[in-house]
């Protein structure tokens, strides 16, 4: 055997044991891309507000705010199958006038502090309350009041038992769209569903804008009850709801000798108390 073909056979032994030089690395090097398997699709994360066409019973998640244990007017945890009756509540009024607020005070009893996240869509909570030693479950309705989100609260005016109209004492401007409210709602609700009317953030008394008395007017021009509310103190928010679930209890009532309630009666009596009772505990 020549010297030149030995060094070819040489080379030729060198490259099937290595492999070519500055080719494509071998399997034994890192793992061919079949051997990956397929792409794992990226998991998606559920909305946590509700479409138009939703359901109570269609919403379901882990979130605080939508979950569906009950709680009475005591704090206690009550099934849902230990409540009489059903009502649902919405709360309804521009953005930022503390709906949300006034809901996690009914609700938990506590005030959300510092920067408040805008409700997207519309969300819901459960409470059971007692009325007369009838239990009495509300589904209450927290919706947006954004423009963009109205086409979605408009599908749930006609589902709704109870509405609660909001302003803010210390927007001018949320005040004015009170007529505003109204005009949808006697477009998309029901004529027998009950209003109410709501001045928020009572406690701002140094930011103040809009006096009690121009909620009393309003409140009398359109026939509804109204009282001014605190979700930071508490005052009247529980008043508020247990008012609207006696008079829907009123209306359910069989009796047709009973004494029929009134709330706009009943609302003057107990914020009459309140406010009597207020005084005298900044002059002790």
């Amino acid at each position: 055997m020549s010297i030149v073909e030995e060094t070819i056979r040489r080379s030729l032994s060198r490259r099937s044991r290595h492999g070519p030089r500055g080719g494509s690395s071998s399997a034994g090097d890192w793992p061919a891309a079949a051997s990956r398997g397929p792409a794992q699709p990226i998991p998606t994360v559920a909305s946590g507000t509700a479409s138009a066409s939703a359901r109570p019973q269609d919403i379901a998640g882990p979130t605080k705010r939508q979950s569906s244990r009950d709680t009475d007017s005591a704090g206690q945890h009550t099934p849902p199958d230990q409540a009489d009756l059903l009502f649902k509540v919405m709360l309804l009024g521009d953005s930022g006038v503390g709906k949300t607020c006034l809901l996690t005070r009914f609700r938990d009893g506590r005030f959300l502090a510092g920067n408040y996240i805008t409700t997207v869509g519309i969300d819901f909570r459960n409470k059971v309350v007692t009325v007369d030693e009838t239990p009495i479950k509300l589904q209450i309705w927290d919706t947006a009041g954004q423009e963009r989100f109205r086409s979605v609260t408009h599908a749930y005016y006609r589902d709704a038992h109870a509405l609660l109209l909001l302003y803010d004492v210390t927007n001018k401007t949320s005040y004015d769209n009170i007529r505003a409210w109204l005009s949808e709602i006697r477009e998309h609700a029901n004529e027998d569903v009950v209003i109410m009317l709501l001045g928020n953030k009572s406690d701002c008394g140094t930011e103040r804008i809009v006096k009690r008395e121009d909620g009393e007017r309003l409140a009398k021009e359109y026939k509804v009850p109204f009282m001014e509310t605190s979700a930071k103190t508490g005052l009247n928010v529980e008043l508020a709801f247990l008012a609207v679930a006696r008079e829907l209890k009123a209306r359910k009532s069989d009796d047709p000798d009973g004494t029929k309630f009134n709330v706009q009666d009943y609302v003057r009596q107990q914020s009459q108390r309140s406010s009597c009772f207020n005084s005298s505990c900044l002059t002790t």
